[in-house]
């Protein structure tokens, strides 16, 4: 994509990516996602297969459950007094704790009084590694909260091409402490530095094809907005397109999407903190989302709904806190 310092497409030789018959490869191929729907057998148009890639997930054990719950919790916070005026307030103080909690994943583990000064303004001094990971993660933060449409916007909020956004939010998440020459480009050659837990990422094309795959699978599908999330987010982790910062990436595009869908109108979501309370099983569900196994996919999906309905508890705690005009305190 020129001009994004993205590079996706197909194969060198003009082929769709993942083969000449267009399907997917790795995690969104005929063992991933895509792959776990059509074995859930999706129905389509008279009848026929489905042509949305994700629209089967939602049949997947325990699946359609809790999206429902996640979609009753998002609900239910939507109604919350604090967003009547001071939604932007709202949004801003869930932003801050889930940069900090996104961080500290990454294991850059900073105070929220130190995460507040780094969204106000780095130090003057260079950050150090901690700093720059929990600077980088304040500001993908900011930056996808600017994409976000307004609380109380009508249709679906307009989003830049999927690998314009990656390039962005990766920019943001790793200015100050990346070689610039790597920030914001897919990696081809080099293996990435992060999540070497979710075993080996692909290499070459392949990483190229499937950003592509996936860019089309969220251009197209029409799947709820937490099961479009939650293949995103494990996509980009099993996937790493980056060198280093793939994980700050993939939450805070989750992020945006659970808001500019439509699930969570209020843009103050918080799962990040539980995960980050627990890591191990939120690293084990990505990890067997890599797999691309349809028990894989679903647990991951289940995971990703359960942070959705424990985030809305805590974006209410942080409602409430605003409220009563203790913010910066909940």
């Amino acid at each position: 994509m020129p001009g994004t310092g993205v590079s996706v497409g197909g194969s060198p030789d003009g082929s769709a990516p993942g083969g000449a018959d267009g399907r997917g490869v790795g995690s969104l191929g005929a063992g991933g996602p895509v792959g776990a729907a059509g074995s859930a057998g999706a129905a389509g148009p008279a009848g026929g297969p489905s042509t949305d890639p994700l629209a089967a997930l939602v049949g997947l054990p325990g699946v359609a459950a809790a999206v429902d719950a996640a979609r009753v919790a998002c609900e239910e916070l939507r109604w919350h007094e604090a967003y009547r005026r001071r939604w932007r307030e709202v949004r801003v103080e869930a932003g801050l704790r889930g940069a900090q909690a996104s961080a500290a994943l990454d294991g850059a583990r900073v105070p929220l009084d130190a995460v507040r000064a780094l969204a106000t303004g780095p130090s003057a001094s260079p950050p150090s590694s901690t700093q720059g990971v929990a600077w980088g993660a304040v500001r993908a933060t900011a930056f996808v909260e600017r994409l976000m449409p307004d609380l109380g916007a009508r249709g679906q909020a307009a989003l830049p091409p999927f690998g314009q956004l990656l390039a962005g939010v990766h920019a943001a998440a790793t200015g100050g402490w990346l070689d610039p020459a790597v920030i914001g480009r897919v990696r081809h050659a080099e293996a990435p530095r992060d999540l070497t837990g979710l075993g080996p990422a692909p290499v070459g094309d392949d990483v190229a094809a499937r950003l592509e795959l996936l860019a089309r699978t969220v251009a197209s599908t029409r799947a709820p907005a937490l099961v479009v999330a939650a293949v995103v987010h494990g996509e980009l982790l099993a996937l790493r397109p980056f060198v280093a910062g793939n994980a700050v990436v993939a939450r805070a595009v989750a992020r945006l999407l659970v808001t500019s869908r439509g699930l969570d109108p209020t843009g103050s979501l918080l799962p990040e903190p539980g995960w980050a309370a627990a890591p191990n099983p939120y690293l084990a569900a990505a990890a067997g989302f890599a797999t691309g196994t349809s028990d894989g996919v679903a647990a991951w999906v289940r995971t990703c709904a359960a942070g959705a309905v424990d985030g809305a508890d805590r974006a209410r705690a942080v409602a409430d806190a605003v409220l009563a005009g203790r913010g910066a305190h909940a």
